[in-house]
């Protein structure tokens, strides 16, 4: 199954809130990990439909939805068991405690719970300094079985901004794991609802290469690679549990690609 000797590993990347750059961390991660020869698999919190397409088109593998409000435990279990890769990079929604009310249930934390992998949480810095402190500080103590492993500040504006983001989250003890830029030419329209599908982008393959460079030119991969671990559930292969194959709502079933 996993080129890896001990098996595929895993991160959730995660966020405060939507629009904090998830998506442009992913597809970076996705393409630049592709680069260096580790084979990449993806998969998304939740139902939602569009942002796979994507990933599929940065790491070249089949990405799969975990959601952890509609499937057990188990089900997510042998759904990640199946996948077939080096690196599992789970991509969150919304914010990562955000869920169905009125108690959040269903939200990217209790998927990262779930299958005990690690956060990286990218934190949109365009609008803060020092404030970035308290706010992840405060993230990593709301739930203990969450664990924020590393942090990504993204829209960063100079230099001197990513000093004084690095400064004040010295005492956090969470690292810093990248800095990214202000890049204008790094805005994916809204794929709310499906708005911009996969293959409606035309601009798609451009985009991923250049996210893909940002990500190797300011975030350590490396260090991302030690934090990654297995998966919950991961040792026991594929179809244990209730296994990986999801059982169809009807007879037949449509998947619109189309812009009609």
């Amino acid at each position: 199954m996993n080129g890896s000797p001990d098996g595929m590993r895993g991160l959730v990347i995660a966020a405060p809130s939507s629009g904090s750059g998830k998506t442009l961390v992913t597809l970076g991660l996705l393409q630049a990990m592709r680069e260096k020869g580790i084979r990449t698999a993806s998969a998304k919190s939740g139902p939602d439909y569009i942002d796979p397409r994507f990933h599929e088109a940065a790491s070249g593998q089949c990405s799969i939805n975990l959601d952890a409000f509609a499937m057990t435990p188990a089900r997510i279990a042998g759904l990640v068991a199946a996948l077939d890769g080096d690196l599992l990079i789970v991509e969150g929604a919304m914010g990562l405690f955000d869920g169905a009310p009125p108690d959040g249930r269903g939200a990217c934390a209790d998927l990262a719970s779930i299958l005990r992998l690690p956060v990286v949480l990218t934190v949109d810095c365009g609008r803060m300094s020092h404030s970035v402190a308290p706010l992840v500080e405060g993230f990593a103590r709301h739930r203990a079985d969450v664990d924020i492993a590393a942090v990504i500040l993204n829209n960063v504006g100079s230099a001197r901004h990513e000093t004084m983001l690095r400064k004040a989250l010295c005492a956090s003890g969470i690292p810093v794991a990248g800095s990214l830029m202000r890049d204008a030419g790094l805005v994916l329209p809204s794929r709310h609802l499906g708005l911009v599908q996969a293959g409606e982008h035309d601009a798609l393959t451009g985009f991923i290469t250049h996210a893909a460079r940002l990500v190797e030119r300011s975030v350590d991969l490396d260090l991302l690679l030690n934090l990654a671990r297995r998966p919950a559930g991961s040792g026991s292969g594929p179809g244990s549990g209730e296994g990986a194959g999801l059982p169809p709502p009807g007879q037949r079933t449509a998947i619109a690609r189309d812009t009609a």
